[in-house]
């Protein structure tokens, strides 16, 4: 076997080695940015909340990529639970609300409080984080994040009043790798692993599965995650 050969079959691996590493580096620089602030005299400069956007925004990114590469090597399994689609939707808030209104972003939510649904909520939660991020970059100052019972599925929905989706990222099929837009910094990546993440969620023949399109109440982006 050539060194190409080892190489292209080893590399998918050293990949996934490289980003733990990075991600253990990462969690490290997130807690010295922490004693930092707490040792910075009031009033704190807002400086410190955007370093803690970008490095979740990163942590998040890294964990999607293990994710993905645990999935593909068949090493991934599920942790499905009872939640409530309120907490869910609470563990969002608490992680964007402080950093979106720096930026004088408003985040709405609407959901019943008796309204259950079976995912892993963790995974769930990282994905509806990182696509609130994407939001938040493309909005001009409001974000709409619900929860609704729709047919035999619960509908987690994201909107926003920006300029919408563009095209390369409005295809019904998200099954498949995006194509990277790198000079609009459009990868894609939230909503392949959002759509990859649905679709081991599944009730009988029903598979979750995701839905983009510019059909915002506020005339801008709307996501949707279908959960069975």
């Amino acid at each position: 076997m050539s060194n190409t050969q080892m190489l292209s079959i080893g590399f998918p691996a050293v990949l996934a080695s490289s980003v733990h590493d990075i991600k253990n580096s990462l969690t490290a620089l997130r807690a010295l940015l922490s004693q930092l602030e707490n040792a910075c005299q009031e009033p704190k400069p807002t400086e410190f909340r955007q370093l803690e956007f970008e490095t979740n925004r990163m942590n998040n990114c890294l964990m999607q990529l293990l994710t993905l590469y645990k999935i593909e090597s068949s090493q991934f399994y599920l942790s499905i639970d009872e939640h409530s689609a309120v907490d869910i939707l609470e563990d969002v808030v608490a992680q964007q609300s402080t950093l979106l209104s720096l930026s004088n972003v408003q985040l709405l939510t609407e959901c019943n409080d008796d309204l259950f649904c079976y995912c892993d909520g963790t995974l769930i939660s990282n994905a509806l984080c990182t696509l609130v991020n994407n939001a938040q970059r493309y909005c001009r100052s409001k974000i709409l994040l619900s929860v609704a019972p729709e047919d035999d599925y619960i509908v987690f929905c994201i909107e926003d009043d920006g300029k919408g989706y563009p095209e390369s990222l409005m295809s019904s099929d998200h099954k498949q790798l995006p194509q990277i837009d790198l000079a609009n910094g459009n990868t894609g990546l939230g909503l392949f692993f959002t759509e990859t993440i649905a679709q081991l969620h599944a009730n009988g023949d029903k598979r979750g599965f995701i839905v983009t399109d510019n059909n915002s109440q506020f005339g801008g982006a709307r996501f949707k995650l279908y959960l069975p």
